[in-house]
């Protein structure tokens, strides 16, 4: 797994999804995940570079109890998989498809520790 941090898709493999269990669950039994509802309003599935997904567990999840952390294989989302400016100027990955099932490496529970943060160790 390599990521550069610095946002191009030439230097990430692996690219990082926040979801509940509810959402994760029903993706897989539908085969597909067309996205929360965020990514629904936003017309493309958000995702996070390792550098990027403690910070938007912070912003956007803090304090979620059943979180979940996707890794996938950006390699597998082809020319549908865009970087574009978003939170500070960074680069962000965004799909502008539905994520297939198959380009997920890894579905881990993302717990909170005793600070009530998510607690990433031995994830990224």
């Amino acid at each position: 797994m390599r990521d550069s941090g610095q946002g191009g898709a030439e230097d990430v493999t692996i690219i990082y999804k926040l979801i509940s269990a509810a959402e994760w669950r029903a993706a897989e039994a539908a085969g597909v995940f067309h996205g929360a509802a965020i990514d629904l309003a936003d017309g493309y599935v958000h995702f996070s570079s390792a550098e990027q997904v403690k910070e938007t567990a912070a912003r956007h999840f803090a304090g979620a109890p059943d979180l979940l952390l996707i890794s996938i294989d950006a390699a597998k989302l082809g020319d549908a998989l865009k970087w574009e400016v978003s939170r500070g100027g960074a680069l962000f990955p965004h799909l502008y498809a539905p994520l297939a099932m198959d380009a997920a490496r890894r579905v881990s529970p993302l717990p909170l520790g005793p600070d009530g943060n998510h607690d990433f160790t031995g994830l990224l």
